[in-house]
């Protein structure tokens, strides 16, 4: 190894460390401690290694609710948070006037406290013996009738969660696709309106593809986003999500360890390594999409 490596890899060497020390060794932990039977956190012992960890994490009903919730919940919102930020970045980029403002107003919601904007939305969906929230209102001003969303029936609590991982992602969205469409060539726009091209079309054939690796990023770090969701569903039904039916994948470890049924960590392990898994399949599928539909 000449001067010039070895110096590239005592640079690389800090990063090395602190990842194999913060990243590496703890999933190599987790793993063992999901084939480790009976653990005992207190004794540090166990009576036996296998499978039943995941034999009955993949049988107990309130994993099965988790693992339903997390993907409805990467189905919905990442596909319409992605195309609503698109299409608010496009808006955007036309205009000139106070294009700042409207900037600064999307992006607002980034920097706010993700519990805070979780009490206002608990505010306008919930039904309480004084006030029906202002949802509510504005249903019944059309003539339908009140729903209670987050104490009231499954579909209407996933709608609010949904609704609310929506908001709370889509300002980061808009600002790194606003900074994308930023980057286009006025170039490729001004050589297709010789040509008489239409605007659909230039969307379609330059602008799509121009930001392509952006959306794509967006794409990955929604799905890993929102399979790794708890602290929305938290800030909207409070802390024993299992008895709301609206508890996630990390929601679910975190019971495990901590709360009203903790003290089993190979348990939260096995469901740990299901949700990696699950997550590394979905990554893996989407860098084949790339490929093929990336442009570079």
């Amino acid at each position: 190894m000449d001067n010039k490596n070895m110096k590239g890899w005592l640079y690389l060497l800090p990063a090395i460390l602190f990842l194999g020390a913060f990243m590496v060794y703890p999933l190599i932990d987790v793993l063992i401690y999901s084939f480790e039977e009976g653990y005992n956190s207190a004794s540090q012992t166990f009576f036996g290694v296998g499978t039943y960890n995941y034999r009955y994490i993949l049988h107990d009903p309130y994993f099965l609710q988790a693992v339903k919730n997390t993907f409805i919940l990467v189905a919905i919102t990442v596909p319409l948070s992605t195309i609503l930020a698109l299409v608010i970045s496009v808006a955007l980029s036309s205009i000139k006037a106070l294009r700042k403002l409207f900037q600064t107003v999307y992006f607002l919601p980034y920097v706010t406290n993700t519990l805070a904007v979780g009490l206002v939305f608990m505010i306008l969906f919930k039904k309480t013996a004084y006030t029906d929230g202002m949802v509510n209102l504005l249903i019944k001003l059309f003539g339908g009738t009140a729903v209670d969303f987050i104490d009231g029936p499954y579909w209407a609590k996933m709608l609010v969660l949904c609704l609310y991982t929506i908001w709370v992602v889509m300002p980061f969205k808009i600002l790194v696709l606003t900074s994308a469409l930023a980057s286009v060539k006025q170039d490729y726009y001004n050589a297709a309106r010789i040509d008489g091209t239409s605007r659909w079309r230039m969307f379609t054939r330059i602008t799509l593809p121009m930001i392509s690796p952006m959306l794509f990023y967006l794409v990955i770090t929604g799905f890993i986003g929102a399979f790794k969701a708890y602290s929305d569903a938290v800030a909207l039904f409070g802390v024993n999500l299992n008895a709301a039916q609206m508890n996630t994948i990390v929601g679910y470890v975190y019971d495990m360890l901590y709360g009203d049924s903790g003290g089993f960590p190979s348990y939260a392990s096995a469901a740990a390594i299901v949700l990696f898994l699950i997550v590394l399949t979905i990554t893996c599928i989407n860098l084949l999409i790339r490929r093929k539909h990336v442009y570079h």
